[in-house]
């Protein structure tokens, strides 16, 4: 049976009153506001230990203290606050667990509030089906650092996801990652001040679209990685705002996204079958875009690839996006050394920089398939090849090889998120 539980009520008020006399001593209201912040988190403790199917955990708004991670196990429950400005977690004093929130949990929905400095992850939901992420701000409140934790927004292995609504801010890994899952969609969120705003890993059937990406290292990144359950394949980037991703890149050091040059758009690493349309690009200092294979990644290493890892990006699509700026600044030496040479101190790399990987492996009659080729149908654009096999001596910028049109990408739909009278016709991508 579906109950409805709200937390303590009589101490939220209790410490809202703490909180709010100016005229006692500053000393005896931090002790009031302590002591209704530790009962706080004794009574959410409880209530997500004792959760049952079907529950609705509502939060009033309010600031809250607490000093160690929340876990959920059961499934069917729902968290809600009163708004993601209203319903703030602060894990500031956080002296216990990786997370502020860890769900291992099906049919799940949390909403309407805030998750702050957390040590390690902010919200993570591990091995669950059906779950919904809406209207939660995730962030670390002292701006970009490699102390911050690594992810805020951070649904793993799971199926049929919606993450929408959503502010990141701060994370030095990715704001908004969604990775090793299926069916997902990620709609009206932004993501700013993370090393990845928006990243999408090991993911098989993504849309991401309608978001802001804009401050972070890279906007919108669709990464495979080796030695993970599963690879991913067709995601679509599209409607979404992708500018001024310029921050210098805070990662930690030897983790994949520490490689991302400052100044990336959307980058799309050893991942297959994408489409980038419909959005808007602009003023991101190394690159628009970046096409790129696991060789040419910066943290690419013989012995640390699967046998069965296919590195190279195949099936990319490229249309009918507005790009505007970018490539006047590039990341790395290397870059900044290509851009001179090729383009002058005054010059600006092209729209689309590509590694020029291609898997010889697969050719047909001395070239790859049509199906497996890089796309490109957007008026005006230009492309730079830097023929990474080739050991960077045949860098061109011809286009031609890439002026085709390859078949679109299904609709990622899911059941819990259509009328009604359309809930019989899930759209499902196959494996390749």
């Amino acid at each position: 049976m579906k109950t409805t539980a709200k937390l303590g009520v009589v101490l939220l008020t209790a410490l809202a009153v703490a909180c709010s006399q100016e005229g006692n001593s500053g000393k005896a209201a931090e002790s009031s506001a302590a002591t209704a912040s530790a009962d706080f988190q004794k009574q959410l403790l409880k209530q997500l230990i004792q959760a049952q199917p079907g529950d609705v955990i509502e939060i009033p708004a309010g600031k809250y203290s607490l000093n160690r991670s929340l876990s959920l196990n059961v499934d069917g429950v729902t968290i809600r606050g009163a708004g993601m400005d209203k319903t703030i977690l602060s894990f500031k004093d956080q002296i216990q667990g990786a997370e502020g929130l860890l769900v291992n949990a099906s049919d799940f929905t949390i909403e309407g509030l805030a998750i702050e400095d957390t040590i390690g992850d902010a919200l993570k939901v591990n091995e669950g089906k059906n779950i919904i992420i809406r209207n939660i701000r995730v962030e670390w409140t002292n701006g970009p650092s490699t102390d911050n934790g690594a992810y805020g927004i951070y649904p793993v292995q799971t199926e049929n996801t919606l993450v929408e609504g959503t502010v990141a801010i701060g994370a030095s890994d990715a704001g908004i990652y969604v990775g090793q899952s299926r069916n997902v969609i990620v709609r009206n969120n932004r993501a700013e001040f993370n090393v990845a705003g928006i990243e999408i890993e090991n993911t098989i059937g993504a849309d991401v679209y309608d978001n802001v990406a804009t401050n972070n290292t890279g906007g919108i990144l669709v990464f495979n990685m080796p030695n993970l359950p599963q690879p991913g394949h067709s995601t679509r980037v599209y409607n979404n705002r992708v500018f001024k991703n310029n921050t210098d890149n805070f990662g930690h050091e030897g983790t994949p996204v520490a490689a991302v040059p400052a100044g990336s758009g959307v980058v799309i690493n050893s991942n297959d079958y994408v489409e980038i349309f419909n959005n808007d690009i602009a003023d991101n200092d190394t690159a628009n875009v970046i096409v790129s294979s696991y060789f040419a990644a910066g943290y690419y290493t013989d012995k640390s690839t699967q046998e069965n890892f296919d590195p190279y990006p195949e099936g990319i699509y490229i249309y009918d996006n507005q790009f505007t700026g970018g490539g006047s600044s590039p990341d790395h030496m290397e870059l900044k050394a290509l851009k001179i040479a090729k383009f002058g101190l005054t010059g600006s790399m092209p729209d689309i920089l590509w590694d020029g990987a291609i898997d010889q492996n697969k050719f047909v009659d001395g070239k790859l398939p049509e199906n497996l080729k890089l796309c490109i149908d957007n008026e005006g654009v230009d492309i730079i090849n830097v023929d990474v096999q080739g050991n960077y001596k045949n860098i061109t910028t011809d286009i031609s090889a890439h002026q085709c049109s390859l078949k679109k990408l299904p609709q990622i739909v899911l059941d819990f998120d259509k009328p009604q009278d359309e809930q019989s016709a899930q759209t499902e991508v196959a494996d390749a």
